[in-house]
This record gives structure tokens, C-alpha cells and sequence, in this order.
């Protein structure tokens, strides 16, 4: 059965319903082959083509292939056939609400979390994004916890002035580091080996996997497991891009996309201390430092949004609690 492939122009992709024997939908992302996000990705596609029976197949653009995150989900918006990663961050000039899902220590349990993704509050946050244009496919990824790759030894938020630390353009990220005493310095994860390599910045924040991956420890050897940021993560597309596809194949995807971040979910634990340890190896000075202090100075992050909903923070901290 012939397949929709990467040749096909744009005006093909905006065109009416297409049925499930002519579906090739594309899927970005910024991390490398052999990453867990690789991995899950590639776990995705084999749910795809097993529950589509070869009908619909996922076609994988890893490294940044398609260009950086940001742009990619601007194309998904555009009603480009494209699906890729992004963390609610990103979604705040959307929803300012949203951004407290991504904020420092919220919370040190992933699956409290997701109980959030699940409850009637995100359900509502979901609809409205979609009547904006943003098709949520996966909503239970777990990439990982953020931890601080450095030039140089951070054991205090004290030691972090001065610092330049690399992180995602988005809000939120950028003035969690800030709050805690770094200098965020947003860029692409593709710009950051170089950006290291040249002194353009200090150090990098980003779960174990991604720091491995990206061999970022080649040009940074200090890791502080400061563990500030339990970061799950949504996997999207544009909503004009789903509208052309049969409901069948809609619901298709969303069911194995759950059963994929089902699995990144089992493979961020394992993958960690394989990862840790390997870096330890290569040279990585690893300080697990009192967490307190960076905690207090977290907090000044939750002040800062008052676009946010009246008593947000304490609704989502109950929920967390129940």
C-alpha cells in the first residue's frame, strides 16, 4: 500500500481525511540514536505498525533532523504532518497555567504527576489547547530528573553566581535556574557541546540520559545531583494535521502513545545508573548536595507568574497530597 513519504509537498498534507493505508505521520526530536528517548520512540513506532497492521507507519527524525524544538512545533501548528516532544513550558503563551507543571521541586514523585495529566483540570487545560490548534497525543512521558552538569564543583546555589547555564527557551526553566542563583542561557540541545566547548556557557541542566547522550561530560566534568525538576513530557502535532486523518487512526495513535510512555517510564529508572555510572568512569566528580538550601531558593520561582490562576500552587500541591 502506497505510503505518504517525505517528498510528498505540504499542499498533500493539508488536504482532506486521508485513510489509515496511505499514513506515514513524522516524528521530531532533538536527542540522538540510542538515547531512551530514541528508544521509546522507535518502541512507538513497532505499536504503531503491529496495532495498524503495517497500515500506518511512524517515520523517526532524530538529531535535531527537522530543526530545533521550537521550530518544529511551529511547523505542527502550521498543519504540518509532525509530531514531536515538547515539555509544558513551551505551551505557556497558551496557557500560563501549565507552566506550574514544570516548576522546581514540585514534586518528587513522577506518578503523582501524572495524576495531575489525568485529572479533570488537565482534561479542560487539553480541550482548550486543541481549540487553539495543539493535538496532544502523549501525555504520560516520563523524560527523566533534571540534574546540573558543570565546569566547575556547585554544591551551594552560592556557587551557581555567575554561573551561565544552558537551558530550553522556554519561562519556565529560565527563571528556575535564575531563582536559584544561575544565569539561564537558552539555546537549542543541539548548540550546547559546542557552546561548552567555546566557554559560551558554564554548565547544562537536563536528565542523566540526555547528558550521556549528548556527551556533554566530555566538556563538563562536575555533576550536581540536584534533581530539581521531575520532568514528564507531551508529545504533540498540530490539530489541523489530525483533522485530515481518520478518527480511527487518531485514536490508534493516542492508544499506543500511552503504551509507549508507559515504557519511558520503566526505561528512565533503569537507564539512570547506567548512565551515572558510565560517567563516574569517564571522569565525572558526582556531589549529591544538601538539597535544602536550593529548595528555599526555588521558591522564589512560584511568585513570579502573576498571569497564574488565584491559589494555583496550593490547588496543584493538594492534589499532589491526595
Amino acid at each position: 500500500m502506497k505510503l505518504i513519504t517525505l517528498t510528498t509537498a505540504l499542499a498533500a498534507l493539508l488536504a482532506g481525511p486521508l485513510a489509515a493505508q496511505e499514513v506515514t505521520v513524522r516524528v521530531a526530536y532533538e536527542n540522538n540514536p540510542g538515547e531512551p528517548v530514541d528508544l521509546v520512540m522507535n518502541r512507538w513506532a513497532e505499536l504503531v505498525t503491529e496495532a495498524s497492521g503495517g497500515d500506518v507507519a511512524l517515520e523517526l527524525f532524530p538529531s535535531s533532523q527537522l530543526g530545533a524544538k521550537q521550530d518544529v512545533i511551529e511547523q505542527g501548528m502550521m498543519g504540518v504532518n509532525v509530531i514531536t516532544i515538547a515539555d509544558v513550558g513551551f505551551l505557556t503563551d497558551y496557557d500560563p497555567d501549565l507552566g506550574i507543571l514544570f516548576g522546581p521541586y514540585l514534586t518528587d514523585s513522577p506518578e503523582k504527576l501524572f495524576e495531575i495529566y489525568e485529572s479533570d483540570w488537565f482534561k479542560e487545560k487539553e480541550a482548550a489547547l486543541r481549540e487553539k490548534g495543539i493535538h496532544i497525543v502523549i501525555s504520560n512521558y516520563l523524560y527523566g530528573t533534571r540534574q546540573l552538569l558543570t565546569k566547575t564543583q556547585v554544591e551551594t546555589p552560592d556557587d551557581l553566581a555567575g554561573l551561565k547555564i544552558r537551558t530550553p527557551n522556554n519561562p519556565m526553566q529560565i527563571r528556575a535556574i535564575e531563582a536559584m542563583g544561575g544565569t539561564a542561557t537558552p539555546m537549542p540541545l543541539g548548540d550546547v557541546y559546542p557552546a561548552l566547548t567555546q566557554g559560551v556557557i558554564d554548565g547544562v541542566e537536563n536528565p542523566l540520559a540526555v547528558l550521556h547522550g549528548q556527551k556533554l561530560h566530555e566538556q563538563a566534568k562536575h555533576l550536581s545531583m540536584i534533581g530539581y525538576l521531575t520532568n514528564t513530557s507531551l508529545w504533540l502535532g498540530g490539530e489541523a494535521y489530525f483533522a485530515t486523518l481518520d478518527p480511527e487512526v487518531v485514536q490508534m495513535l493516542h492508544e499506543t502513545g500511552h503504551q509507549a510512555g508507559l515504557y519511558s517510564q520503566e526505561l528512565a529508572a533503569e537507564s539512570d545508573a547506567q548512565m551515572l555510572a558510565d560517567m563516574e568512569a569517564q571522569g565525572v566528580q558526582v556531589t549529591y548536595p544538601d538539597l535544602a538550601p536550593f529548595r528555599d531558593r526555588a521558591m522564589a520561582f512560584y511568585d513570579q507568574f502573576p498571569e497564574w490562576s488565584d491559589g494555583l500552587y496550593d490547588q496543584i500541591q493538594a492534589q499532589l497530597q491526595d
